[in-house]
């Protein structure tokens, strides 16, 4: 049944990380209706609902929220909710008629989860924005590259999914457990800014300590030591290393059969040029199955660099199931895993939002 098993969430369909957080909620059992626009909107990068494993693990439902009937049958749902989930931009809520007031009148107990890019408020409040523009505000975005080289774009894992999605689901069950242990519902303002700044705290803490650079591609985890790297192979592919503590950089000289004497102490960042340039020059010796043979499952801190095709067949991907096929289309399992409240198999979204409200009601409310 899942962890979340009795939860109802409503989600006004947004882009990133709103979907992204109402897909891990659903994923764990929680109960999740989406509601869609009635015609067809700017949202995100256009493709069959099919193909979009966000929208997998839930209801959609097409409203017209222009709609005074509309905006009063959100309403209607969320009297029974737990939760709900917003994107847009501030204000824009709350001129539908849909803002946290609104909400928290028809259900005192709601929790109203907006996620934002810049939060709710401050200067740039308003402004619009993407996933890499948020990133950028915090210095993560400036921390992300090589030395000598522009920052290099993550993703949008650590703004609109890392720092957006996961402490809007992670503040939406927090205040959640508040309203369960006796409490009234609340705002949650989950701004892509706080939260990425949120992840690099351990970077804002070596940086205080003296052992972080500002200079990119200079540091231990971001390219500069040798130990921490990605390495070309003999044919092309790539591996990547993580050594960082002595025994597991001992163990994995050891099986490059490299003298520690040549290339120095491990944290002496003036040996670490020619430190990197020992390691690139091993591992351009074999390729990367060969090296997979002689250093995957030791101590050595070591994976092969896969590419998304490539990850589905790998022997560990495959054992924990990590990856997984729903309808056709590859895609992540739910994660975290649970002994006991164990996740159904997700399914896949359908074509096409319904536009019943009266069966989506009544199914929303057991009827």
């Amino acid at each position: 049944m899942g962890p979340l098993h009795g939860l109802k969430i409503v989600e006004l369909a947004g882009i990133g990380p709103g979907p992204f957080a109402a897909m891990l909620l659903a994923d764990l059992g929680a109960t999740v209706l989406r509601i869609e626009r009635t015609e067809p909107a700017d949202l995100g990068i256009p493709r069959p609902a099919h193909l979009n494993p966000l929208l997998r693990n839930r209801e959609r439902l097409a409203l017209d929220l222009k709609q005074p009937q509309a905006v009063r049958q959100v309403l209607q749902l969320l009297e029974t909710a737990d939760g709900l989930i917003e994107g847009f931009r501030p204000g824009v809520a709350e001129r539908l008629g849909l803002g946290p007031d609104a909400c928290l009148r028809a259900n005192p107990k709601l929790v109203y989860g907006r996620v934002t890019g810049w939060g709710q408020t401050g200067p740039l409040a308003n402004a619009a924005g993407h996933d890499l523009n948020y990133i950028a505000l915090t210095g993560a975005l400036h921390a992300i590259g090589r030395a000598g080289q522009p920052p290099s774009i993550p993703l949008a894992l650590v703004g609109d999914f890392g720092g957006g999605a996961l402490y809007l689901a992670f503040g939406m069950l927090a205040a959640m457990m508040a309203v369960r242990a006796g409490g009234e519902g609340q705002v949650v303002d989950a701004a892509i800014v706080d939260g990425a700044a949120s992840l690099a705290t351990t970077f804002f803490g070596l940086k205080a300590a003296g052992l972080w650079n500002t200079e990119r591609g200079t540091n231990i985890l971001d390219s500069g030591a040798p130990f921490y790297e990605v390495y070309e192979c003999r044919d092309g592919k790539w591996i990547s290393v993580s050594a960082i503590e002595k025994r597991f950089f001992r163990e994995l000289l050891q099986k490059l059969d490299l003298d520690p004497q040549a290339v120095g102490e491990q944290y002496d960042r003036a040996a670490w040029p020619r430190a990197k340039e020992l390691l690139a020059q091993r591992f351009r010796q074999r390729t990367q199955r060969e090296w997979c043979e002689l250093l995957e499952g030791s101590d050595a801190c070591f994976a092969p660099v896969l590419t998304f095709d490539e990850a589905p067949a790998h022997p560990h991907v495959q054992s924990r199931g990590v990856l997984i096929d729903v309808a056709g289309v590859v895609q992540p399992a739910p994660a975290p895993r649970f002994s006991r409240t164990v996740p159904p198999q997700p399914r896949a979204p359908e074509a096409e939002a319904s536009r019943d409200f009266a069966e989506a009601y009544s199914r929303w409310t057991g009827g």
